[in-house]
Formats: C-alpha cells, sequence, structure tokens
C-alpha cells in the first residue's frame, strides 16, 4: 500500500526526476530540457516558507506528487495544487484517487477547508479532477501575457 510523506528541498533531485519523467511525455509534452530552469521550477514550489508538497511512496520509489502552498484566502484556507501527477506508468490504476484523498485529508490537518487547482479543459487531468469531486468554476479565467 503505498503511503504519502511531506517533501522538502532535501527531495529536490528525485521530485525533479519523476516531474520531467511525467511532464516531458504524453500528453503534456513539456520542454523541461533546461536543468535550471527545472531546478529553479521545483525549487520555487517546495521551498516557500507555506509550501505544502506531498511525495506518495511505493516502499522507496517516488510515485507520486502534489507540489502546493497553504494559502489564507478570503474564505477560507485553501491548498493551491501547483502540480499534481502520478508515474505514468502507475497511471488509470486507482492510484490518482487515492492519493487525492490523501493529499485532501492531510491538508485538512494543516488547516485547510478546500483545495484549488488548474489545468486544461482538453487534458485527461480534467476529467479526473471533474470524476473526484472537483467543479469548473466558469467565472474564472486564467490570463496570460507575454513579454515580447
Amino acid at each position: 500500500m503505498p503511503e504519502i510523506k511531506e517533501l522538502s528541498c532535501d527531495n529536490t533531485e528525485e521530485i525533479k526526476t519523476l516531474f520531467a519523467e511525467i511532464f516531458m511525455s504524453e500528453p503534456w509534452n513539456d520542454d523541461w530540457s533546461d536543468e535550471k530552469q527545472l531546478h529553479n521550477y521545483i525549487t520555487d514550489l517546495i521551498g516557500n516558507r507555506n509550501s505544502l508538497s506531498i511525495g506518495l511512496y511505493d516502499g522507496d520509489e517516488l510515485i507520486g506528487l502534489s507540489l502546493g502552498s497553504i494559502i489564507h484566502w478570503c474564505t477560507g484556507t485553501e491548498y493551491y495544487i501547483f502540480e499534481f501527477c502520478i508515474k505514468t506508468s502507475r497511471q488509470g490504476k486507482g492510484i490518482g484517487t487515492e492519493f487525492l484523498n490523501l493529499v485532501s485529508d492531510y491538508a485538512k490537518t494543516k488547516g485547510a477547508t478546500h483545495v484549488f487547482l488548474q489545468t486544461e479543459r482538453t487534458v485527461p487531468a480534467y476529467d479526473f479532477y471533474i470524476k473526484n469531486g472537483f467543479t469548473d468554476l466558469k467565472d474564472h479565467v486564467s490570463l496570460f501575457k507575454n513579454f515580447d
């Protein structure tokens, strides 16, 4: 039975390895080949004072990540998940749902009253989150501006 552990900067290398393995593959195809950029991104997520980064382990093997922060918002304390993933070879077996439930329960022990995250509608993660009780915030919009 997999178990969760809170992660810290001591886990940076194993986090980077799993993260790149997952997100440089289908359906994401993100380019994390710039080692410095990957390192900075991961340490941004796990190194802040409100970080709540959780790993899912099967024995000594890291198979899942929930990288987020505790945010004190006007509607209550939220666990904002920036990255959530399960090792590709372990997907489709219910492990993600189990991990999400464990993460939610753990975040509650840290004072969180809800979970917030963003994903794209066109990727399988969207259906996964809807299946697991998340609501699509129809009035919520993500905006982006490129500096060119």
